[in-house]
């Protein structure tokens, strides 16, 4: 969808870029000031910790998912990188649709993406083998704030959150979902990319006026990080 040039639709993993060559930078000045004859070599030949890893890996799944996202669902706007108002916190995408807005949050990892049941009745979200519920909490926050957003601009206008998890660098195919089956917690789908974009590509009733005005307004409240 044509967007025009005043719509900042924003840089796809910007900010997880930024940190990422922040961590690296810090760890170089360090070691260089700590072992300043041999701080080159040490470089060369240690590794990057995880978690400044982390934050490449994360900034590359975003990258990637706005590109597909672009080829396969031409007719959303997706908003990339938007910053949380009062918070360091970001959006990774939020994309207008014709059958609604869609806050998406994107992840890479390896291994088993599964919900279990708890025997309390509630929902917890495991990767891995690692309990990562709070992500969910942050997404029902992201969701939430877009929905209050446009409460002033098109209340009746659908939200909904939803996960998607790419697959892991060298690793095609595998991103760890159920292969015959759309997972979801706690009302947020676990996607793959191609069903994101299946999800953005539904037929709906906002009209292509109707997109871009909330697209500005989205724009607006939640700026480029």
């Amino acid at each position: 969808m044509a967007t025009g040039p005043d719509l900042d639709l924003g840089v796809a993993g910007a900010s997880a870029r930024r940190e990422y060559e922040r961590r690296r930078s810090k760890r170089e000045e360090q070691t260089r000031e700590r072992h300043p004859h041999i701080g080159g070599l040490l470089l060369k030949l240690q590794e990057a910790p995880p978690d400044e890893k982390n934050w490449a890996t994360g900034s590359d799944g975003e990258v990637v998912l706005g590109d597909l996202l672009a080829k396969r669902s031409p007719e959303a706007i997706v908003l990339h990188d938007r910053r949380m108002p009062r918070s360091r916190a970001n959006i990774d995408h939020l994309a207008i649709a014709r059958s609604g807005v869609y806050v998406i949050d994107s992840k890479r990892y390896k291994g088993k993406i599964e919900v279990r049941k708890r025997s309390s009745g509630d929902s917890q979200l495991w990767i891995r083998g690692r309990n990562r519920t709070k992500l969910v909490d942050g997404l029902r926050w992201q969701t939430q704030a877009v929905q209050e957003a446009l409460g002033s601009v098109a209340p009746r206008v659908h939200v909904q959150g939803c996960f998607c998890f790419l697959s892991p660098a060298g690793h095609a195919g595998r991103h760890g979902l159920p292969l015959w089956r759309t997972a979801d917690i706690n009302g947020y789908p676990l996607l793959y990319p191609h069903k994101v974009a299946k999800l953005l590509n539904q037929p709906g009733e906002l009209g292509t006026a109707q997109v871009r005005a909330i697209a500005e307004a989205l724009a607006a409240r939640f700026p480029s990080a």
